[in-house]
């Protein structure tokens, strides 16, 4: 009988940073690569080393270490180095879908500049659970098999059929019981420091466990991985592994392989997996670590928020406001930007992408460090907007003496119409009308469309004689004043599209009866009343009502069709003695909820296009958790939570934004939200 083929893949498991921040890992990083090197140029080593699925372990290598350069593209390019198809390997649920495509493109992109080709197996190892759409992403890209660990329980057999959202179905290899640490766990024994194996030791630990692979694969191959968390190659272990292709008694057909490899032979085989699974993969460990050792980690959606929003913003100001208007100032006016700009930004972005780092679960200089990468992702993808848009707007709308022209882009694919918020700077010296007794200037502000039409308006705020400096390659930075008034008011704007507005003075009043006396604008008045509050504690438009109860909770009626909606925005307390990872639940706990609290009740702003009520609700917590007592405190500390709900008109949604300067120590502060109507109360 033919013997099974078993693919032997030599690999690593790198955690960019983790328990020690990116320079400690790196300096081991050379070390390792180092000895692959020097293992492949002496003959040691005679197959491929796997790059845990990235690119970016290589490009940190070579930043140290330029001299070897050229080793690694005669590597890469004898197919002795398997590289990417990831730049990092990254969270799938905190980052954006298409932060995953640009992932896995520049992935690619970097691990063809080493001559090679890039690996295509979707190698997804350690991710904390999987989303529905990665099949669909894989196979965009030509990745025709995955192998992941985490998010499924599925362990008769290491194989099933993963059906994606838009009904991809790609060959799926699940780890065994310690996941891509198998082999490392029970040949190795990477598990047991204490322990001294020797060739024998080696030689009936490798026949354990491939037997045990056997018996869990019911396709020809075999898959054997070598690679845990920042293992270096282990000699000793690999000359039992080189020496089974020389054993008389040997079952298998054991040699050194590539992840590829292993996928040309077993997708002719594909149609012998017969489980197949649908859909996210979230299921959390359902047996005991003796049977499987298959955590899912959850707690990491919410550990240091932070991170997900700081990379929220960069996503949106490079997806939705760099890229698109970057674009379209090339395509319209020719102006040049330099694309190398753009990956740049990607590139410090995706690097704080893999799941260690955006999970918030790493120790605190990790996630100092994420704040730099952040930072300069923001800086590029602000500058290129910013330039773009100017150009833009200058073009579309030049503007008349004495007069502003604004340009108010909408990159959205889909047509917008509703009220927005804009912030206007308008001239300083444009004239001003005051109330009878003068305690406030209001610039004397008109607002045109593109037709010519004047817009009625809402003033919202204002912030006068801001400084604002303005920057030109032939001149010194020249600080300026302007008057910022903020406005609310409906808008029409096409989908990735603009619309244009002029501002204009308002005209003066009457000459003063002295000279000395400044003269004034005549005053500009829009329909203030009614506005959308209907009570100090409530408002409404055409679509929602809404009335803040005296706890600080909202009970939104839907005019639609009636239903309504209590107790939202409320707030639930709860000791947390766990860590990045988990949510600890504390056996001794106390859990607070805000809808007995007190809360106080501010109308911030009232018209006819939007209104506005901060709540502020105050918390009584625990300062702490009293770990010697396994409870919480009896020291309280009061927890302001400050929370501003807009409701604008004709809109079919409440805007909240919460604010929390939290003084509390190990504590989960949750906001909930009743999906399920009641009965009508408000």
């Amino acid at each position: 009988m033919m013997k099974r083929n078993a693919h032997y893949i030599l690999s690593t498991h790198w955690d960019r940073e983790w328990y020690l921040p990116f320079q400690a890992f790196r300096f081991r990083l050379v070390q390792l690569l180092d000895q692959v090197l020097d293992g492949m140029a002496d003959g040691r080593l005679r197959g491929p080393f796997t790059s845990d699925g990235q690119a970016l372990l290589i490009e940190d290598y070579l930043e140290v270490r330029p001299e070897r350069r050229a080793e690694i593209e005669q590597r890469a390019r004898a197919g002795m180095l398997a590289i990417g198809p990831w730049y990092s390997v990254p969270d799938e649920f905190l980052v954006g879908g298409e932060s995953l495509v640009r992932n896995l493109r520049m992935g690619i992109a970097v691990a063809r500049t080493f001559g090679g080709e890039p690996s295509r197996a979707g190698w997804v190892c350690d991710q904390f659970g999987h989303i529905s759409q990665l099949p669909q992403i894989f196979a965009g890209f030509g990745i025709q098999g995955t192998f992941l660990w985490r998010g499924v329980n599925a362990t008769a057999t290491r194989h099933f059929r993963w059906r994606g959202a838009d009904g991809t179905i790609l060959p799926t290899y699940r780890f065994g019981d310690v996941g891509y640490c198998s082999f490392a766990f029970r040949v190795r024994r990477t598990d047991r420091p204490d322990v001294r194996l020797d060739q024998e030791d080696f030689r009936a630990n490798l026949e354990q466990f491939l037997a045990a692979e056997a018996e869990h694969t019911i396709p020809p191959p075999l898959l054997i991985f070598d690679g845990g968390d920042h293992l270096a190659w282990d000699t000793e272990a690999y000359r039992a592994v080189a020496g089974y292709a020389h054993w008389e008694d040997a079952p298998f057909a054991l040699t050194h392989s590539s992840l590829d490899a292993y996928l040309a032979e077993l997708l002719p085989h594909a149609g012998a997996i017969s489980s197949e699974i649908s859909g996210e993969l979230r299921e959390p460990a359902s047996m005991p670590q003796a049977q499987d050792r298959h955590w899912l980690i959850p707690g990491t959606l919410a550990s240091r928020v932070w991170i997900k929003q700081e990379n929220a913003a960069c996503e949106s100001l490079l997806l939705d406001w760099a890229e698109p208007l970057s674009a379209w100032a090339n395509l319209t006016l020719n102006r040049n930007y330099a694309p190398g700009l753009l990956d740049t930004a990607w590139r410090w972005l995706l690097q704080n992408h893999p799941h260690d780092s955006m999970g918030g679960c790493s120790v605190d200089q990790v996630h100092a460090d994420m704040r730099y990468r952040f930072s300069q992702c923001r800086q590029i993808a602000t500058e290129l907007a910013n330039d773009a848009a100017q150009q833009l707007a200058a073009a579309a709308a030049p503007a008349s003496d004495g007069e502003v022209r604004v340009v108010v882009f909408n990159p959205l694919p889909r047509p917008l119409a509703e009220v927005v918020t804009l912030d206007l700077e308008i001239p300083p010296d444009w004239p001003k009308f005051q109330e009878f007794f003068g305690f406030e200037p209001l610039p004397a502000l008109r607002i045109y469309n593109s037709t010519g039409a004047e817009l009625a308006y809402q003033r919202v705020s204002q912030e006068l004689s801001r400084t604002r400096v303005m920057l030109s390659p032939l001149a010194f930075p020249d600080p300026q004043r302007v008057h910022v008034v903020r406005v609310a008011l409906p808008l029409r704007i096409p989908a990735l599209g603009y619309t244009t507005l002029t501002l204009r003075p308002g005209e003066l009043d009457a000459l003063p009866p002295h000279p000395s006396i400044t003269p004034s604008a005549r005053p500009i008045r829009h329909p203030n009343r009614p506005g959308l509050a209907t009570s100090e504690r409530s408002m409404e438009n055409a679509v929602l009502g809404v009335v803040i109860e005296p706890n600080g909770s909202l009970c939104v009626t839907d005019k639609r069709n009636g239903a309504t909606y209590t107790r939202l925005l409320t707030f639930e307390d709860s000791a947390d003695i766990g860590d990045g990872w988990y949510h600890g639940v504390a056996l001794a706990d106390e859990v607070r909820s805000s809808t007995a609290a007190p809360a106080s009740v501010a109308l911030l702003h009232d018209g006819p296009q939007l209104t506005s009520f901060r709540i502020r609700t105050e918390l009584r917590l625990p300062a702490c958790f009293d770990f010697t007592h396994m409870r919480r405190s009896a020291d309280e500390i009061t927890q302001l939570i400050d929370s501003i709900i807009t409701l604008r008109r004709d809109s079919d949604r409440i805007e909240v934004e919460t604010s929390v300067h939290n003084l509390v120590a190990d504590h989960r502060l949750r906001v909930l939200f009743r999906v399920a109507q009641t009965q009508p109360r408000c």
